[in-house]
């Protein structure tokens, strides 16, 4: 009852015969009539055809998630054969959000490539909440992110740390008062800044300047928000914002002040129109994680990638 099952998955993903016959390339007649066979072989329908879209009955639903497991065995097996070839073949599915797909993924994709060229690389750029949904569903291998997400569900290795810093427009007069505090781009590189002896900016003193904070799911914001709570300071907020790059850039342009990660402040052009400053606390630094679904196959590909990764380091 499983032979032709990718037929019935297409229906399913589809919503339709009609276009599930296109994406398969076949008639809509001979779609419905492998359909029906299939259904005959179970003993019950798997579809709802009264409803638009097709819904799926009980025993459909069975029948999909009991296919859905077997295209995952599939898939391992055909990666654990794949290893036994050396690298010469193969997938490597990567997720990041716009920051490291933009900045972090690209060079050590590159390097891979280089050792690898016969391995297909993809990466999907999408927020964290995206991104998991995807690593959970099998649609990508592996995850580079700075939340914390479900550990019941995912297994991850520490890629590197990050620490959040304080961006301040230079035209913005508090900074005459805070030379002392100022920290520079080449400190933030090679991160000579984390010294103990480099004292971290006391927040108070922009307690009257306008923020700019990312939006309320994003890590950064949480961690903002917690630095504010740890300085007993209420922010006045100009934007919330979805990007951190798009909160960095409007810092450098004058109108107000961001919490940026020195993964971002090392990788990109320097802005002398921006002030940097150290942040103390707990919420000031995380960990940047790896993440790939719990209980799969690690492909010699997704070993071989976080070993480069790690290298890089």
């Amino acid at each position: 009852m499983f032979h032709g099952m990718n037929y019935i998955y297409a229906v399913y993903k589809e919503g339709s015969f009609s276009k599930a016959a296109k994406s398969l390339f076949i008639s809509q007649p001979s779609l419905s009539a492998t359909v029906k066979r299939i259904e005959e072989k179970i003993g019950y329908p798997v579809f709802d055809r009264s409803t638009k879209p097709l819904q799926l009955t009980e025993p459909g639903a069975q029948y999909i998630r009991t296919v859905e497991k077997l295209m995952s065995v599939e898939s391992d097996f055909t990666e654990y054969i794949n290893d036994w070839g050396g690298l010469q073949t193969g997938n490597l599915t990567l997720g990041g959000s716009s920051l490291f797909s933009s900045w972090v993924l690209p060079p050590l994709m590159a390097e891979f490539s280089r050792e690898y060229p016969l391995v297909k690389l993809k990466l999907k750029e999408e927020n964290t909440t995206e991104l998991t949904a995807l690593l959970q569903n099998g649609k990508i291998d592996l995850m580079l992110d700075n939340g914390i997400i479900q550990e019941e569900n995912f297994s991850s290795c520490i890629y590197q740390e990050e620490h959040l810093l304080l961006a301040v427009p230079a035209s913005f007069s508090v900074n005459s008062r805070l030379s002392a505090f100022h920290i520079l781009p080449e400190q933030i590189r090679d991160k000579s800044f984390l010294n103990p002896e480099i004292p971290p900016v006391p927040l108070r003193y922009f307690e009257s300047e306008p923020f700019i904070i990312l939006k309320p799911e994003n890590d950064t914001r949480k961690r903002g928000m917690g630095i504010f709570k740890e300085n007993h300071l209420t922010p006045k907020i100009l934007f919330e914002l979805d990007q951190q790059m798009t909160s960095y850039n409007i810092t450098c342009s004058g109108m107000g002040i961001s919490f940026i990660s020195d993964t971002l402040i090392s990788r990109v052009p320097y802005h002398n129109n921006v002030i940097f400053y150290k942040l103390s606390g707990h919420y000031s630094h995380r960990s940047i994680y790896f993440y790939w679904k719990k209980g799969r196959y690690l492909t010699r590909a997704m070993e071989e990638f976080l070993r480069m990764a790690q290298k890089k380091l």
